[in-house]
This record gives C-alpha cells, sequence and structure tokens, in this order.
C-alpha cells in the first residue's frame, strides 16, 4: 500500500509539473502571438494610410485640375510640379528606371568589396585587427544618413566634378548618378560586410579541415569552399543591402541633383529617386503637390517588394548548398 501511494505522489507531482509547464509555454506563446500580431498591426496601419492618401490623386478632381492619369503617371518621363493648372504633370516611369539603376550599381560596387572585407575579417586577419576593423565596420553601420549626405556634398561631388573635367563633361557641378552610386556604396558597405562576416563565420570548421586535408590551398579554401558554403547568408546581406539602398532619401537629394526628366544613365547626368523625389515635395501639407508624394511611396513599396522578391527567388535557386 505504501508503494502505491508513493507512486500517485509522484504521478501527482510529474502531472502538476507537466500542466504547470504547458501553462508557461501558453503564456510564452500568447506573448510571441501578441507583438507578432502588433508588428503586423504597424505595417497594415501604414501601407493602409499611406494607400489611402496616395490614392486620392486618381478618383478626385484635385481641386478642379482633374484627375491624374495613372497610366502616364507610372510611364512617363519627366516631372513637374508647382503648376496650378494641371494635374497630368506628375509621372515617375523614368524616376523607377533611375532607382533601380542606382540600386543596381550601388550592390555592383559594394558587394564584392563588403564581402571580401568580411572573409579578410573572419579568416585572414589576425585576432585584434578582426576586433578592430569589425568595431569599425559597426561604427560606419551606425553613422546616421544625413552625415554620409553631407560627406557626398562636400568631397564626393568635388571629387566627381574633377574627374568629369578630365573627360570634358559638364557634371552639374558634381551632382550626379555617379556621386549617388558611390554615396549609397559607403551606406550600405557596413550592412553588407557585417552580414557577410557572420555568414562566412558559420561555415563549419569541418568543411575547411576536408578542403585542406584533400589538398587546397588556404586561398582556395577559402574562395571555392567558404563563400560557396556561406553564399545564402551573402545573398541575404545582398537583399538587406538593397533595401537600404532602395530606401534612402536624405543623402541621396544631397548628391543626386534632382532631375525632372530622363532616366538618367550616364554617370555625369543628375538623376532622381523615388524616395529623394518624396521628400523634397513635403514641404506641403495640402493639394495635390503634397497628396502624390503619397502616390510616389506606393510605387516604391511596391517595387521593394518585387526587388525583395525577385532576389529571394535567386537566392533560393543559387543560395542552397549540398555538401557531400
Amino acid at each position: 500500500m505504501e508503494y502505491i501511494k508513493n507512486l500517485k505522489d509522484k504521478l501527482k507531482d510529474a502531472f502538476h509539473f507537466n500542466s504547470k509547464k504547458e501553462r508557461t509555454d501558453a503564456v510564452v506563446r500568447g506573448f510571441f502571438l501578441l507583438a507578432t500580431v502588433l508588428s503586423a498591426s504597424f505595417i497594415i496601419v501604414i501601407v493602409f494610410f499611406i494607400a489611402l492618401e496616395g490614392m486620392i490623386p486618381f478618383v478626385t478632381d484635385n481641386d478642379g485640375l482633374g484627375r491624374v492619369d495613372l497610366v502616364r503617371f507610372l510611364t512617363g518621363t519627366t516631372w513637374l510640379e508647382g503648376t496650378a493648372f494641371q494635374s497630368n504633370l506628375y509621372a515617375v516611369g523614368f524616376i523607377i528606371v533611375n532607382t533601380l539603376y542606382i540600386a543596381f550599381l550601388s550592390l555592383l560596387l559594394s558587394m564584392p568589396i563588403g564581402v571580401l572585407t568580411a572573409l579578410f575579417i573572419a579568416k585572414i586577419a589576425p585576432k585584434r585587427i578582426a576586433e578592430v576593423l569589425r568595431t569599425v565596420v559597426e561604427l560606419l553601420a551606425a553613422i546616421p544618413s544625413i552625415v554620409y549626405g553631407l560627406f557626398g556634398s562636400g568631397l564626393i561631388i568635388v571629387f566627381v566634378y574633377n574627374f568629369a573635367k578630365l573627360f570634358g563633361v559638364q557634371s552639374k557641378g558634381g551632382n550626379s548618378v555617379l556621386a549617388t552610386v558611390l554615396v549609397l556604396s559607403l551606406m550600405i558597405l557596413p550592412t553588407i560586410t557585417a552580414l557577410s562576416e557572420v555568414a562566412i563565420r558559420s561555415v563549419g570548421k569541418d568543411i575547411e579541415h576536408g578542403s585542406l586535408a584533400l589538398g587546397a590551398t588556404r586561398t582556395q579554401t577559402n574562395f571555392k569552399v567558404v563563400l560557396t558554403s556561406a553564399k545564402s547568408g551573402i545573398f541575404t546581406a545582398a537583399i538587406l543591402g538593397v533595401g537600404r539602398a532602395l530606401g534612402e532619401a536624405t543623402a541621396v537629394s544631397l548628391v543626386a541633383g534632382n532631375a525632372r526628366s530622363g532616366p538618367s544613365l550616364g554617370f555625369f547626368q543628375t538623376t532622381s529617386t523615388l524616395t529623394s523625389t518624396m521628400l523634397q515635395g513635403l514641404k506641403e501639407t495640402i493639394g495635390i503637390d503634397y497628396d502624390i508624394r503619397f502616390s510616389v511611396g506606393i510605387v516604391l513599396m511596391i517595387v521593394i517588394l518585387i526587388t525583395n522578391m525577385t532576389l529571394n527567388f535567386i537566392k533560393r535557386k543559387v543560395g542552397n548548398v549540398d555538401v557531400k
């Protein structure tokens, strides 16, 4: 009887422990669910507000100016504003091309530098030097965008202006596609470097040792094994870098030149992006010139969504690594 009683007590304790554990898990799951719903709610509210404001120019007569033509808005090559007589002078077709072009060039310039820097910090540099370089990268990532913009307007556009003079090209004082690309490359470089380093460090030591044991040199191992194994994380770094390049406004506005027609494909041409166009028009508080900026915001969100989906598709195709 004593044995049975002890067994019942043990079962009771076990059941009580499991119940308490289950209650704790339920509370934690509820907390995480609440945080998720709250985060998603912010996104929904932001999208809803921008979409609501951004549709006004296309569904109202804009105080007698008439509706903005959606097709012309999305495909036009000239942006004019400040008129009190017409509503169809706004077009973002060329600005979309400019934005994607600048983001691509910025990624093309910063990606190799960022990945190679990450490889050096993670696998080649001595420990103390690696720690110093890692700190520098973190500091660069923490610099506000306005500081990058001031650096660009004070130094980079001067460099671009003098560089253009070597080819006999007028660069509008240095404000150009090239200046914008250089500033954005500097801004996204720390992000790409930091995330790429994390991806490279996550590669298993056994993979490296196996490569070295098969006779590969350290350089061959780093480039053909380590980087290949880390390419999924490197693609993630590229995606986040492109996201920052597409969403930057302040620094771009200081160096782009704010072109009103295009697209601008020449390195020394002035340019404009969706974000810089939005920023410059928010000096107003009412009217079509104000509402149309939210329309540009809708286009920007769609561009970012499509770009991220495309990069994620490429990541799924080439980012998986099969180690045999």
